[in-house]
């Protein structure tokens, strides 16, 4: 798909990620773009800076997904291009509490089911639309520090395969974008983990320029990381030895760092 003249709507458009692709989206002149986030003030700010039109409000509301498809069909007469990006971060394991458990669900998995409610009856009745669906690097390997997070995000893959399995024939694209480090705020410089993904990390920038190389190829996974796709490739290689390599990664951020002593 190339985005010049489509109407797109990006949830978590006003940071990271999300602020990224609103600006490298609008240097593809767009007829019409939707910013959504939850801190209002952010997503005015982005749709000032892209000429968009801001819509603030929590992805984990239906009527709020609802609300922005309802407003690109009469601003514009439909949506061509959903962005589901909002998402968030959690540490812990099984321990981790189910209110955390159901707020990630929530955030990473039904809120892309009420984007697709609510955006394919216009986009099959027009016989073409696309969702751009991010997952990450944790949805196709594992993060090794949250359960809540890596599950929620193998199953933002796992939909966006069964759309694209179910509604490819009728005209619809999908993609996953699948980053791992970030130079975001969710990178959390205290976290030995997020210390390894630091090392690595893309600018936003780069990822917005990789999802739109990427959509205009129509590729399913979008990774901006190539090493993401190496790893992902050896897993079904020999799943035991995938599994062995991870838990003695995660042995070696588990040991205590001692000081190092001055020179």
């Amino acid at each position: 798909m190339q985005l010049c003249d489509k109407v797109i709507i990006v949830t978590g458009g006003g940071h990271g990620i999300g602020r990224a692709l609103c600006q490298r989206f609008a240097q593809e002149r767009p007829r019409g773009m939707i910013v959504a986030d939850l801190d209002a003030e952010a997503a005015e700010s982005v749709a000032r800076e892209v000429a968009g039109h801001a819509i603030p409000g929590d992805v984990r509301n239906e009527t709020h997904i609802q609300h922005l498809v309802a407003e690109a069909d009469a601003r514009w007469g439909g949506v061509d291009l959903f962005c589901s990006n909002a998402g968030a971060t959690i540490k812990g394991g099984v321990e981790t509490p189910d209110a955390d458990w159901q707020r990630m669900w929530e955030l990473h998995v039904l809120s892309h089911v009420y984007a697709a409610r609510a955006a394919l009856p216009g986009m099959l009745s027009r016989g073409e639309g696309y969702f751009l669906q991010t997952s990450s690097a944790a949805g196709l390997l594992t993060e090794i520090g949250s359960a809540a997070y890596s599950v929620t995000k193998h199953a933002t893959v796992s939909f966006a395969e069964w759309l694209s399995v179910n509604y490819r024939r009728a005209g619809i694209r999908v993609s996953c974008l699948c980053p791992s480090g970030v130079q975001t705020d969710m990178l959390n410089l205290s976290d030995p983990i997020h210390q390894f993904l630091q090392a690595h990390a893309l600018s936003a920038d780069d990822v917005a320029e990789c999802v739109v190389r990427g959509i205009a190829a129509e590729n399913f996974l979008i990774l901006p990381h190539p090493e993401v796709g190496e790893f992902f490739a050896a897993k079904p290689q020999d799943y035991d030895r995938w599994l062995h390599q991870f838990s003695r990664m995660k042995e070696k951020w588990d040991r205590p760092h001692k000081p190092r002593r001055a020179a």
